[in-house]
């Protein structure tokens, strides 16, 4: 496996020196506004009332700190800005940001590793919550050869990576789908997590120019039927076709932690797999 330096942390997207001028009440009025829920359906869904929840808003009462994480984790709060949220409520974070470098994560690190490397000869990755990649095994270095060495500088970002014109894209030959994924992919999480600098970076890799694949390469006599979108890439003239899955950690106590994303790429077709065995054995 290859660890990878990776940038800071996305920022949140409310400071704490912010959130503590801003006040409990406002955030949660607008947490709850983006995920276009009533004061009365927010608190149904956290065994509150209607009123407590006008009342916190307004701020004529001040929530306890159990009520601020129930209403956290009923309107998806990601876990950064759950500490925000009980700083303006005037209570002490509750989850740590410890850096993955930080002795306190080695089993984190190690678990990580074991789990990425037995996965080969198939490709798996881990990035933040920046789409940084903070590690990847020989199946994704592989894919990356030939990419120019300015998208290899750290910090690596898998977007960049595979929708910059001079990376991945043109040896993609279903880009229009596999790009559309993506941006699906990260609209979805910017509306999750209001990250301004999340939402830099999808205006930067959506702006990117579609260019053309490298080749038709070669076909098979019949087409394979694919049971999820799959990204159909060239290496080495031919077409290695993988359906990706993305896995976090259950219920995790660290900011660090809580932004760390697997993804692992299952080969889709019998060609893939013989090709990959034989490649990295």
């Amino acid at each position: 496996m290859t660890m990878l330096p990776s940038g800071k942390a996305d920022p949140a997207a409310t400071s704490s020196s912010q959130a503590i001028g801003i006040g409990i009440g406002p955030l949660l009025r607008s947490w709850r506004q983006q995920r276009r829920l009533s004061q009365l359906e927010l608190a149904l869904r956290a065994d509150s009332s209607a009123r407590h929840i006008s009342f916190v808003e307004t701020g004529r009462s001040r929530p306890s700190e159990e009520m601020v994480l129930r209403l956290a984790e009923h309107l998806e709060v990601p876990m950064r800005e759950r500490n925000d949220l009980l700083l303006a409520a005037g209570y002490a974070p509750r989850f740590s940001r410890t850096p993955l470098d930080d002795p306190a994560l080695e089993a984190v690190r190690e678990g990580i590793e074991r789990l990425i490397q037995g996965y080969e000869p198939y490709p798996a990755l881990v990035f933040d919550a920046s789409y940084h990649v903070v590690a990847a095994n020989r199946g994704i270095m592989m894919l990356l050869d030939g990419v120019p060495e300015f998208l290899l500088r750290p910090p690596l970002n898998t977007m960049r990576l595979t929708l910059h014109p001079q990376g991945l894209a043109p040896r993609i030959r279903n880009l229009r789908e596999w790009r559309g994924h993506l941006l699906d992919q990260m609209r979805r999480q910017i509306a999750l997590s209001r990250s301004g600098s999340l939402r830099e970076l999808y205006e930067e890799v959506a702006a990117y120019p579609m260019p053309e694949p490298e080749g038709d390469g070669p076909e098979s006599s019949e087409p394979v039927p694919y049971f999820a979108l799959p990204m159909r890439i060239e290496h080495e003239g031919r077409t290695l076709s993988f359906i990706s899955s993305t896995s976090t950690f259950n219920t995790p106590m660290d900011v660090t932690v809580a932004e760390l994303a697997i993804e692992t790429f299952l080969p889709a077709d019998p060609a893939t797999v013989k090709y990959l065995h034989t490649l990295l054995p």
